[in-house]
C-alpha cells in the first residue's frame, strides 16, 4: 500500500483563452490519484469540507480508486486559484488552511501495511499541519519507504529560510527526492542547481531527482548523475506536470521492487541505467499531462 499525505483542494483555472474552470487538486492529491492511474493502491491521507468543493474532492478520490483516509470536516475547503499565462504556464495564489487533528492517534491503523509514504508541498511547509506531516513520516521511516517533493509555494510561505529549513527536516528522513530547478534555485540562490541536489544527496537520500521543463529531468544517486529527454508535446498548460512525474517516479520504484524500509541497502546501490529508466518513464508521464488541460495524469496503458 503506498500511502500519501498533504493538502486536497480545488483548483480554479482561470485564462484569457478559455472559461474558467474548476477540477479538484493540490499536489499530493495529484500525486495519490496518478500513482493510482498507475495501477498501485493508494490512500490519501488529508482534508477537505463537506461542501460543494469537498464532495468534488471526495467523488474524484472515489472515482479513482484512491481510498480516502479520513472523512471530511466542518472547515471549508482549501481553494488555488491558477492563472495561466499565453504559454499554458501556472501562477498560483491560495486560500486554504492545514491541520489535521487528532492524526497521531490513528496513525498506527493508518500506516498498516504501507511500504512507501509520500508528501510534500503546502503539506510540510505551512503550520499547524507541517508538525503532523512530520510525526507521520517520522512514524512510517522505520516500515516505509519516503517520498519528498518540496514544491515550494513562495506566495505562501515567503520566508526562504524558513522554507530551507522545513524542506531539509524531510529531506533527511526521505529516500528518494524531486525538486523543480525553480524551488532549488530559490532555496539555495548561491548554488547551482546540480550542487544543492548534491547537498540534498548528501543529507541522507538515497536518490535525488531535479525537473528542468522542457530540459527534461536530471538526477544523482551514489552510483552516479544521469538525465532523460522531455517528449515533445504540444501544451495545454503545466498544471500538475510536476506531480504526475512524481506519480511516475514511485510507481517506476515500486516496478522494481524498491518499496519498504528493508530494500533501503538496494535502493542506495541504484544502478545510472535503472535510474535513468525510471526518469525517463516519469519524464513520459509528465509530458502525457502537459499535454491536456489540468491536472490529468495518464494510465498505465498511455506510457507503453
Amino acid at each position: 500500500m503506498i500511502t500519501v499525505i498533504g493538502e486536497a483542494l480545488i483548483d480554479e483555472v482561470l485564462s484569457d483563452t478559455a472559461p474558467r474552470r474548476s477540477h479538484p487538486g493540490g499536489s499530493p492529491l495529484n500525486v495519490a490519484v496518478g500513482v493510482a492511474r498507475l495501477g498501485r493502491p493508494v490512500q490519501f491521507i488529508g482534508r477537505y469540507g463537506n461542501d460543494a468543493y469537498g464532495v468534488l474532492i471526495a467523488q474524484h478520490l472515489k472515482h479513482n480508486s484512491v481510498l480516502a483516509a479520513l472523512p471530511a470536516d466542518d472547515r471549508p475547503t482549501s481553494v488555488a486559484t491558477a492563472t495561466l499565462d499565453p504559454a499554458g504556464g501556472a501562477r498560483y495564489t491560495f486560500d486554504l488552511e492545514w491541520a489535521l487533528p487528532g492524526l497521531e492517534e490513528e496513525l498506527p491503523r493508518l500506516l498498516d501495511g504501507t511500504t512507501l509514504l509520500h508528501t510534500g508541498s503546502i503539506a510540510t511547509m505551512l503550520s499547524p499541519g507541517a508538525s503532523e506531516v512530520l510525526t507521520t513520516v517520522e512514524r512510517a521511516h522505520p516500515q516505509a519507504t519516503i517520498t519528498f517533493d518540496p514544491n515550494c509555494r513562495p506566495t505562501i510561505i515567503t520566508d526562504v529560510s524558513y522554507a530551507r529549513e522545513q524542506a531539509e527536516k524531510f529531506v533527511r528522513l526521505a529516500d528518494v527526492v524531486k525538486a523543480s530547478d525553480e524551488d532549488l534555485a530559490w532555496l539555495y540562490p548561491d548554488l547551482s542547481i546540480e550542487d544543492a541536489a548534491r547537498a540534498w544527496l548528501s543529507m541522507g537520500p538515497a536518490i535525488v531527482v531535479v525537473t528542468r521543463g522542457s530540459r527534461g529531468p536530471w538526477a544523482v544517486a551514489e552510483s552516479g548523475s544521469c538525465e532523460a529527454a522531455a517528449p515533445s508535446v504540444a501544451v495545454a498548460d503545466t498544471v500538475g506536470a510536476g506531480d504526475s512525474f512524481m506519480s511516475a517516479l514511485i510507481a517506476g520504484l515500486m516496478d522494481r521492487n524498491y518499496d519498504g524500509a528493508a530494500r533501503r541497502p538496494e535502493l542506495r546501490k541504484i544502478g545510472v541505467g535503472d535510474l535513468e529508466a525510471i526518469i525517463t518513464y516519469a519524464a513520459k508521464a509528465a509530458a502525457v499531462t502537459v499535454s491536456r488541460p489540468g491536472a490529468d495524469p495518464p494510465r498505465r496503458n498511455e506510457l507503453i
